[in-house]
């Protein structure tokens, strides 16, 4: 009877592991093939000539997507790691604690997720002008905050709803410093949970299209906005390139963090993300 239970929960994960792939693969195919076509016209079933010449320019010095890629690599990577440092101890407060008017702050914390981004970067627009962090990079890493920050809040407010601080309460007591008993104790407790925000909080950043034009005044140049300016010149071909390139990260950082989805954590008080 075991077995037969077994058997059926590996059947069920391969076969919503194939519907995965095929609902994530599927829409790329097209793209794909725009990349590698010469004129791709209706109602033929593939194109019927063939060239390289998109991603010759694609990565080529210049056509400038490559310096996009890197800068784009170097924004979300950023805004990650900011996400994680004000999310890490905002998620602790949250998930650990009850205090007067927590459920208001955390409406306050989803807000940026609930109201559409147009209207929250161009009321920010106005404090970036008097900060000076219009037209540049800095701008562009705090502004994405706005939205990646939500998302490593709330996954670390899971995490430590059901982490025991008793741990940590243990390794004090047998002499260990605050920053030993995070190393030792909290840390490997809820790097999941990092790990699985952090990425999120990088793959929405990445694709900040709106936040980077408003705030970045053209200047910064992401690969969104490539990606968006070749789309609606109707260069298909290179817009293909660069979307096969624009989707790399994504695809990575599913292949890294899947065995975290489903994963436990170090200490067995804090379950599953």
């Amino acid at each position: 009877m075991i077995g037969i239970e077994s058997l059926a929960t590996r059947s069920f994960r391969v076969i919503t592991a194939l519907v995965l792939v095929t609902w994530l693969v599927l829409p790329m195919i097209p793209l794909a093939i725009w990349s590698f076509a010469r004129g791709w016209y209706f109602p033929n079933l593939l194109p019927t000539q063939w060239s390289l010449a998109a991603w010759e320019y694609a990565l080529s010095d210049t056509a400038g997507i490559l310096d996009s890629l890197l800068l784009s690599i170097g924004i979300s990577f950023a805004a990650m790691m900011l996400a994680i440092l004000i999310g890490v101890p905002a998620g602790r407060a949250l998930g650990l604690y009850k205090f007067r008017g927590k459920e208001y702050i955390e409406l306050l914390i989803l807000a940026p997720t609930i109201v559409p981004g147009i209207a929250v970067v161009l009321g920010v627009h106005s404090v970036f002008i008097w900060l000076g962090l219009t037209n540049t990079v800095p701008g562009v890493i705090l502004v994405h905050l706005i939205p990646t920050l939500p998302y490593m809040t709330l996954v670390m407010a899971g995490i430590f709803s059901n982490y025991d601080p008793s741990f940590e309460e243990q390794a004090r007591s047998l002499g260990a410093s605050g920053i030993k008993t995070f190393w030792y104790v909290t840390l490997p407790a809820i790097l999941p949970g990092i790990i699985v925000g952090g990425m999120f909080a990088f793959l929405v950043s990445w694709s900040q299209y709106i936040l980077t034009l408003v705030i970045g005044g053209g200047r910064v140049i992401t690969l969104p906005l490539l990606l968006f300016n070749f789309a609606t010149s109707g260069r298909n071909d290179i817009t293909g390139a660069i979307a096969m390139i624009y989707i790399l990260p994504g695809i990575l950082i599913l292949l890294f963090t899947a065995r975290h989805l489903t994963g436990r954590s170090g200490i067995g008080g804090i379950g599953q993300i």
